[in-house]
Order: structure tokens, then sequence, then C-alpha cells
């Protein structure tokens, strides 16, 4: 079916849909941050100028038509059949003036600040033990301030310090894992271009890149000589990664250790395509058993009890 079949009126409606309306209304949560949205359930799909976004997986923008032909897995014709009706343009209704957006006042973008942290750490230890990573690397993480547990919820808070040590970054991962599935998500206000990361030791000139922190902790429990030099994006964007370059020039190699399922994969492929042509020497290392590295060390794991046990 012809785009012609619309008018441009009508294409107009569509494309100047709100989109953080239109993800609430398709059941996603919106995280309102600095000068731009994210959703909660696809932290990949960064909302700016109120009408497009864009697909940090993909590396496009994109608008109100994309969006639903993706998420709703839609042709172009009925997503903007779809979309009239969101509108309130129906098409058995007369389609008057197309919509002005309309720019309601914003408040203030959220302050940064870190969860009041509890008096112990028990049950982030107790989580982070029970998914197979190591003790002194627990404490080594908390002790350098990058790791301890909130004070309401007990979540794990892994804290990402800027360039000065001031902590501009959290990520919250809870310890009550339901069906596999816990709650995780960044604290308001968070600086995303930062993330999660360890300090840069200036004597190595690569860095090791991983999709969240447990992953880093998980690959230093399998490899104790890994203490410096490595970056948790906390998502598939690559902002963390070019702050870390630029404020480290000595650094020329790059070890992506990203996950193995689909996602990870394909940012894996973009990522060293990116780099390598800037110049960078890129490697790419992705777990021979499981999703990611939790899963590989978990594995690992358990067939030395099970060695253990056969003797």
């Amino acid at each position: 079916m012809s785009d012609n079949k619309f008018t441009d009126q009508e294409l107009d409606i569509c494309r100047n849909t709100d989109m953080a309306a239109l993800a609430e209304s398709l059941g996603y949560t919106v995280t309102h941050h600095h000068k731009w949205q994210t959703l909660k359930e696809a932290q990949h799909i960064v909302i700016k100028q109120n009408t497009r976004y864009y697909d940090n997986y993909k590396k496009e923008w994109g608008d109100a038509v994309t969006f639903v032909q993706e998420h709703k897995n839609l042709p172009f014709p009925e997503a903007v059949e779809f979309l009239l009706a969101f509108n309130g343009q129906a098409r058995d209704q007369p389609v008057k003036q197309a919509p002005k957006v309309v720019h309601q006042e914003k408040s203030a973008p959220a302050e940064f600040t870190l969860p009041a942290p509890n008096d112990e750490y028990k049950k982030v230890f107790s989580y982070l033990r029970k998914r197979g990573i190591a003790y002194q690397v627990i404490k080594n993480f908390a002790d350098a301030g990058l790791l301890y547990e909130d004070k309401d919820h007990h979540n794990c808070v892994f804290v990402g310090k800027d360039a000065d040590g001031k902590a501009v970054f959290a990520f919250k991962r809870g310890t009550y894992d339901r069906d596999g599935v816990g709650f995780k998500g960044d604290v308001d206000g968070s600086n995303k271009d930062i993330a999660f990361r360890l300090s840069c030791d200036p004597s190595l000139d690569m860095v090791r890149v991983y999709e969240s922190p447990i992953d880093l902790m998980s690959d230093m429990t399998m490899r104790r000589f890994i203490t410096s030099n490595c970056v948790a994006l906390c998502c598939l964007g690559d902002n963390a990664l070019e702050t870390y370059l630029k404020e480290n020039p000595h650094i020329k190699r790059i070890d992506l250790c990203l996950d193995s399922d689909k996602w990870g994969r394909e940012a894996a492929e973009r990522m060293k395509e990116k780099y390598e042509k800037s110049g960078y020497e890129v490697r790419d290392f992705t777990p021979t058993k499981g999703k990611d590295w939790n899963e590989y060390l978990q594995i690992k794991n358990e067939k030395k009890r099970e060695r253990s046990d056969s003797r």
C-alpha cells in the first residue's frame, strides 16, 4: 500500500505526536532526565525534542510512526492509522488542521542524589555471593565507595564517579529476584556519559567494556588481575566509553566484553566498526556459555562443585 494513501496533513499529525505520551499509552514507564527522557523497560530509547527519539541499539533517529511500527510490529499504513486514532483524528472523522505540539512547562530536571545508605550491606553481600561474585571483589568495591546497600529497599547501589572522584551516576539492582527478574534502573539525574567505571592505570593502554557492573565483577572474580581500566555501560549505548577514552587519550585498545545475546552481539559489532575506524585496536570477547559473564561464572562455579562432590 502506498504512502500516498495519506495526506501530508495526516502524516504531520502522526509525526507531531508527543512521544512520551505515546510510550506511556503503550505501557512504558517514562523516566525524565536533564534534557531527555528514557523508557525504563527499553533504556536504549532516548526521547528528545518531544516528537523524536534516538535508538542506541540501531544508532538511528525515529518518530512516532517508526516507534509504532517497531514496538507494535505494524506496517506503515496500520501504524499511521493507529496514530491518527491516538490523536483523535481517526479516518472516519473529518480531518481538521494538524494539532500543534503543546510544549508544556517542564519541572526542573531531578538533581542527582545518592539513595540513603543502610548501616550494613548484608543483603547486598548475600545477593552478590549467591550470584557467584568473590568475597574480596565485593569488599573491594564497597571499600572504594563504588557499592553499597540502600536503606529503604536494600538494593545494590553501584556508584559511578567522574574524573574528579565525584559521584555523578548510580545504578540500582534489586536484591530480591522474582522468577529470575529483579528490579534495576538508574537513579534519577544520573550522568549516563560517566555510567560505572574503575579508575584508569596510565601504565595500561587498554580498557575492558561490559554491559553491567555485575558482569564486570563476575569477570574480576574469574580474572583477579583485573583491577582497573574498566567501564560498565549500564545500557548498550557507548557514551560512557567515549568519555573514558577522551579522558584517557593514551588508551589504544578496547576489549569488548558484552553479552552473547542478539542485542549484545549487535552492539559489539557496531562499536567494533566505529572504534576501529577511529584507530583503536578492538577485540571482542564473548562468554562461551550463558548469556552474560555472570551466567558464565555461575556455570563454571557449578562445574567446580560437581567435580568436588564427585571426589
